[in-house]
């Protein structure tokens, strides 16, 4: 201690004390990046559940119990959707037609109703010849015309077929049979061709004057149709 002398000694205190000084400062640095990398690593947890919540697939819902489908589960999800399985397919009116080709026999006002099929449309679509049948008994139903398809049929000067009130002979027997079919098919309402304030036609090779106060709703086959 002599040899360093006071000096020697305060300097070398000095020294020693700035050793310590500059060790606290470098581990002061350490601490201050340490800690907010702990902090980043706690903080980016929920970060990523939200990335992960916000890309997953939505859960679908069937009606009104609001019951989750698992999008994972394609056969689950194809199970639960909206299908037309349960609902029933309309027939093609041919096919309705030819299911009524067979029956109870027709009464007389079904005859009467037949027979109009038969004279106005033989030959015509299928939809022509029910929409001729669907006209007689709007017409019956109406409160204008009278009351029974009979009725509507022979009334005076409505339909050219009908002579004196009577029907012509008839001779083309598979023409009758679908017009018997089809006449089963309106009275049993399995189907329908014009709406119900229908209630007048004529052929489209004439054009007769009391159309003018009608209004045309469509034309099929061979006749148009008129509303009031």
């Amino acid at each position: 201690m002599k040899f360093m002398g006071r000096r020697g000694v305060t300097a070398t205190i000095g020294f020693f004390l700035l050793g310590l000084t500059s060790a606290n400062a470098s581990a002061a640095p350490v601490q201050a990046t340490f800690q907010p990398a702990v902090q980043n690593i706690s903080y980016s947890l929920p970060q990523q559940s939200a990335v992960a919540v916000a890309n997953a697939a939505p859960t679908p819902t069937t009606g009104t119990s609001q019951a989750t489908v698992p999008a994972a589960n394609p056969l689950q999800l194809l199970s639960n959707a909206p299908t037309m399985m349960n609902q029933p397919v309309p027939l093609p009116l041919s096919q309705i037609v030819q299911g009524n080709m067979t029956g109870a026999p027709l009464d007389d006002e079904g005859n009467c109703l037949a027979t109009a099929v038969y004279f106005e449309s033989r030959g015509e679509p299928v939809e022509g010849q029910l929409a001729v049948a669907d006209v007689v008994i709007n017409r019956a139903a109406s409160g204008r015309y009278p009351s029974d398809w009979c009725g509507v049929v022979k009334q005076k000067a409505q339909f050219s077929f009908v002579r004196n009130g009577q029907f012509p002979g008839i001779y083309d027997m598979a023409a009758w049979q679908t017009a018997v079919a089809v006449a089963r098919t309106a009275i049993l309402n399995l189907a329908r061709e014009v709406p119900n304030d229908v209630m007048w036609y004529h052929a489209d090779y004439v054009a007769p004057n009391w159309r003018h106060g009608l209004q045309e709703v469509e034309q099929i086959g061979a006749h148009i149709f008129y509303r009031a």
